[in-house]
This record gives structure tokens, sequence and C-alpha cells, in this order.
């Protein structure tokens, strides 16, 4: 059961509090004591932790926070504060208590349940996203290609990689490289908004990789989009010099000297339907190999795998 540190007075109103809560899964751990809070939070962090405004001295709730913030066995517990209803929130200094949201006393059993799932919902998202991209991470991506998966419809699970990228790295320095990697994910943004916005998804899986997700009757025009924008705007990020060489000299992963070509991108695209595919792990599976075989290639190019259909 998900472990809820509740410290303050009578925020557990009723028994039907409690009740709702362990039905869904919550162990809820009542304490009166900051002190003994704080130790908690130190020895056996809970899932989420559940405090009161004004209980007990601002240093005490300002120790309070300080362990949930600084615990490192859990960086994401959502932190909700109570309020009582005469207690004015336009006063409140939120620098002061950095918390996830917040309940207004008195609320019933299905409020205070919402307000938790909330909260959870919240940090799953916020800790998913790309620290650079802001786009979706690894959570939302499984949960998309397993949709996908799942659906009655044809959809194209396709995994985007940025050749050479690793040598561009380090002769231009990671700024730059930084600055590639959010250019290829505005380009695909912006071609799947334009072309495939209904039921498609883009995610950031890190580094240079990323997926989106289309329904299969746009695969070949978006592919076709984002590598075609991708050839025209990759040349504001390689000098002239290297421009017109069509290549550069760099070390390879094992510090030999090698001759790499420009920036393109390889995109492996696998065709969910029919019910082949039961799990978001052999789709990756498949683009793995399938990307192998279009990154040999020279440029940018894209590669759409149909071994599952013809099986099926």
């Amino acid at each position: 059961m998900k472990r809820i540190l509740i410290v303050g007075e009578n925020i557990i109103g009723s028994p039907e509090h409690r009740l709702i809560l362990e039905a869904k899964g919550y162990q809820p751990l009542l304490l009166k004591n900051m002190h003994a809070a704080v130790s908690l939070i130190f020895e056996d962090p809970p899932d989420m932790l559940i405090m009161e405004k004004g209980f007990g001295s601002d240093m005490d709730s300002q120790a309070l926070l300080s362990a949930v913030k600084a615990c490192l066995q859990k960086t994401n517990i959502p932190i909700l504060i109570v309020f009582n209803e005469n207690q004015v929130l336009a006063a409140i200094d939120w620098k002061k208590y950095p918390v996830d949201d917040f309940m207004i006393r008195p609320f019933s059993p299905e409020s205070m349940l919402a307000r938790i799932q909330l909260a959870e919902a919240r940090m799953i998202r916020v800790f998913d996203n790309n620290p650079l991209s802001k786009l979706p991470g690894n959570t939302s991506i499984l949960q998309a290609i397993q949709h996908a998966i799942d659906s009655e419809e044809n959809y194209g699970v396709c995994y985007i990689d940025i050749d050479n990228f690793k040598p561009y790295n380090d002769r231009y320095g990671f700024s730059q490289g930084d600055d590639v990697i959010l250019m290829v994910a505005r380009i695909a943004v912006n071609v799947i908004d334009e072309l495939a916005r209904e039921g498609s998804f883009v995610g950031h899986v890190g580094g240079d990789d990323f997926v989106f997700v289309v329904r299969e009757d746009k695969v070949k025009p978006v592919c076709e989009r984002i590598l075609a924008n991708f050839d025209v705007v990759r040349n504001m990020f390689i000098p002239v010099e290297d421009l017109k060489a069509g290549c550069y000299m760099e070390k390879d992963r094992q510090g030999r000297e090698t001759i790499f070509g420009l920036l393109s991108l390889s995109i492996a695209v696998v065709i969910t339907g029919s019910h082949h595919f039961k799990h978001f792990g052999e789709v990756s599976t498949v683009a793995s190999e399938v990307k192998h075989y279009v990154k040999q290639k020279a440029g940018s190019n894209y590669m759409i795998d149909r071994r599952s259909q013809v099986q099926a």
C-alpha cells in the first residue's frame, strides 16, 4: 500500500476518510509530533505528505518540508497542505511552502481522495517530462506504444535517431548538441501537429532518441516531411567548411580518428495492428532491428517494417 504521512490535528476527520483511503490502496500514517514526522522522513520516507498549515511552529514546518525535499530515497514525494476555511490564501508566501496542492477544511472523503490522486498524477507527469525538450518521457512513451498495440486501428510507432550525433557533440560541444536536439523535437512536433494531430503522440526517450506514434496512413507523409525539414534546417548548425566537405574527422568510441558524415536522421517504423504485438517491449525489439538497417544508409532515411502484417 502507498503510505501517506499525515501531520496535524484531525486532518482525517471521520472514519469514512480513512476507509476510502484504505479501500483505494493507501495507508494513512497519522502523526501529531513534528519531530517524529521529520525522523520518519529520514528513516522510512512515505509516498506522500499531507501537513496542516499552522501546526507546530514555522521553524518545525520548514524543517519538515526541507526533509522531504532533501529525501534521496524518494525524490518525488508529493506534498499537500491543509488550510482552515478562515485562513487567507492570498497571504501565503508559497516560496516558504513549496507544496504541490492544498485542501481547505472541511472536505469530504471523495474530495480528499481526488486531491491525492491529482497530486500523484501531476508528479508523474512532471518527472516523466524530458528536462531539455519538455516532451513526455519514458513512462508516457511506453503507455502510448501500448495504447497503439491495444487499439483496433493500425499505428506506426516511429523511432527517430540522430546519426553521427556523438562525434558532432565532441566536435562542437554539448550546448550546440542540445540545440540540435531541440531542433529535432520542434520539427517532429510541428510536422505531426500539421499533418497528423488526431490520435498522435511525440515523446523524447533521452539524448538524441525520440518516438512518435501516428496512424498508419500518416506514417509516410509525416516521415518524409520530418526528414525534408531536418535536411533544410540542419545546415544552420554546421559550419560552411564542413558543409562543403560533406564530412569531418573526429574520434570514434574507441578513440580512433574516423571520417564521419554530417548530421542526418534515421527513422525506424513498426506498424501495429492485427494483434500481432502484445507488449511494448516487442515493438522496441523490432524497432532496434529496423534502426540497425536504416542507419547503414547514407543521409536521412526512414524504413517501415511490415513483417508483422505479413505474419499476421
